[in-house]
């Protein structure tokens, strides 16, 4: 027969120094985890630094969106299109760059649904892509159905509808971005540069340039530059910022859209 163990459940445990019995291992373990949120693990020392050590603490995080090219130091310019905020882009430029910024949406998880009067123009892109099975979609002007954007599942939305695009029935909204194309300067361009969140400005006329300028605000130096602008060349403007973008395409956007250029 196996030896009895003299701390088995009929045996009271022996006292402390003070009389009273000591808790059991079982009573002991539940009183530490009545305390804690699991088990108790492995004991490491701790990890601290000190005061003058904080400010040399750097972590590698970088912006997360879509690069849309090189800025004038030669580092990559993000443009941050999934949002949990309607976001309005307007770009005053290129099919070109707009079908850039459309393919690098796509290649970083986004659906892509493209408004256009051109449908033709996009096709390329449908069949190299899958025939819209991975990513992008093209409808005519105003019949882009609801797109149902989500955090999972965010959205862009392209408006190629010309000089004057009509007011879209799918708009902005949570993870659901829009981009309208502007070839030029048109009579609408005030009313969506207002609305919009980011402005792209390509290649344009002097006398669209000093309109522009007088719209936004632009300083003289912009305004004058923007007459001159080289091809793919875009000044990005948001709420505080500007910013000149050189969008160098890859061997792939090359072979599928040839390079930049500002005249389709």
């Amino acid at each position: 027969m196996s030896p009895v163990n003299p701390r088995g459940p009929m045996n009271p445990q022996p006292p402390d120094a003070s009389g009273a019995a000591s808790p059991s291992v079982a009573e002991r373990v539940r009183g530490r985890l009545r305390t804690g949120l699991g088990l108790i693990g492995p004991r490491h020392g701790r990890h601290a630094l000190s005061a003058e050590q904080v400010d040399a603490l750097a972590l590698p995080i970088g912006d997360d969106g879509v690069v849309i090219g090189v800025d004038a130091e030669g580092q990559p310019a993000v443009l941050g299109l999934n949002r949990p905020t309607p976001y309005d882009v307007v770009l005053i430029g290129s099919l070109w760059t707009a079908q850039v910024l459309a393919l690098r949406a796509a290649a970083t998880g986004a659906r892509v649904a493209v408004e256009t009067g051109r449908a033709q123009a996009w096709m390329q892109m449908v069949h190299a892509m899958g025939g819209g099975q991975n990513g992008l979609a093209v409808h005519e002007v105003g019949r882009v159905p609801p797109q149902g954007a989500s955090a999972g599942t965010p959205v862009l939305v392209v408006r190629d509808c010309g000089m004057r695009p009509p007011r879209g029935r799918v708009v902005s909204g949570p993870w659901q971005s829009v981009v309208t194309l502007l070839p030029y300067l048109s009579p609408v361009a005030p009313r969506l540069i207002r609305q919009a969140r980011l402005v792209g400005v390509q290649r344009i006329s002097p006398d669209e340039a000093a309109e522009l300028g007088r719209a936004m605000a632009l300083p003289r130096a912009d305004v004058e530059a923007l007459p001159t602008l080289p091809d793919g060349v875009t000044l990005w403007c948001g709420d505080r910022d500007r910013q000149y973008v050189m969008t160098q395409p890859t061997d792939a956007e090359i072979g599928l859209l040839g390079t930049p250029r500002r005249m389709d």
